[in-house]
């Protein structure tokens, strides 16, 4: 992608809409080490046809948006509505192989799966920053955990099947893909399947290798877990250790509580 002031690209995605492409421009670097997993210990595909049939009919977006957290259910954390830091819709977030779109699009907080039911928000670490209005101390006020929250909702076994659509895109797209996001292309190097939280009735996470302009590359991370016919996303990023060669945690409490508030 074409390489932009640090600085002004955190800026703007924190009050912009937010895509790996958008984060890519924040830094140089970015690691965790990859790992292998996925549903309850076990291969995606194989939990997702031992699971239970999940329900017949979807839940509507104004259902899914009542399910988001909200301010005040994680301890620590800041809750804020999605409308304005995500991809609106799909059309917004391309690929070059069509195996990895539910992968661009998990990471986007957009359903991964075929369906119109979506919602999303953002949840931010709750601490107070450091930060004054020096410019040498912007990088303060970007030191901050911040997920992306998506949650969509199936007909019949949509749910499944977009979960299999994941593990698959995984090993389909381990070579990586391009990626293009509104006016930006980047290019994901690799991906790599990953021990998920192992919630709900099945999990698929995994990491995706970026390269930072030809300078390098940097990791994120996916967490996604189905419960019923119900999926939920989630994707952190912290834009102040992006240069640092750490990668942020997708904190365990969000995720734990977000999916016991899925019906």
């Amino acid at each position: 992608m074409k390489r932009s002031s640090g600085a002004r690209l955190c800026a703007t995605a924190a009050v912009g809409a937010l895509s790996l492409v958008l984060v890519t421009g924040c830094s140089d670097d970015g690691s965790k080490k990859d790992s292998k997993g996925s549903s309850k210990g076990s291969d995606s595909s194989s939990a997702s046809s031992e699971s239970s049939a999940p329900a017949a009919k979807a839940l509507t977006s104004a259902e899914l948006e009542k399910l988001l957290l909200a301010q005040g259910e994680v301890k620590g954390f800041k809750v804020t509505p999605g409308d304005d830091t995500l991809p609106k819709s799909k059309s917004e977030v391309k690929t070059d192989k069509p195996a990895c779109d539910p992968l661009a699009w998990a990471t986007a907080g957009l359903a991964p799966g075929e369906t119109d039911a979506n919602a999303s928000n953002s949840v931010a670490e709750d601490k107070v920053s450091g930060a004054t209005a020096k410019p040498e101390d912007l990088a303060d006020a970007f030191d901050i955990d911040m997920t992306f929250v998506g949650l969509s909702s199936y007909e019949g076994d949509g749910a499944e099947k977009a979960m299999k659509a994941l593990s698959d895109g995984v090993t389909a797209c381990s070579a990586g893909y391009g990626l293009a996001a509104g006016e930006e292309d980047s290019k994901v190097t690799k991906v790599a399947s990953e021990k998920g939280s192992g919630l709900g009735d099945e999990s698929v996470a995994f990491s995706e290798a970026v390269d930072m302009d030809g300078e390098g590359s940097a990791t994120f991370h996916t967490d996604v877990v189905r419960k019923g016919n119900t999926i939920a996303t989630f994707y952190t990023v912290n834009f102040a250790s992006l240069g640092s060669g750490k990668a942020a945690d997708i904190p365990a409490a969000v995720v734990q509580a977000q999916v016991a508030k899925l019906k």
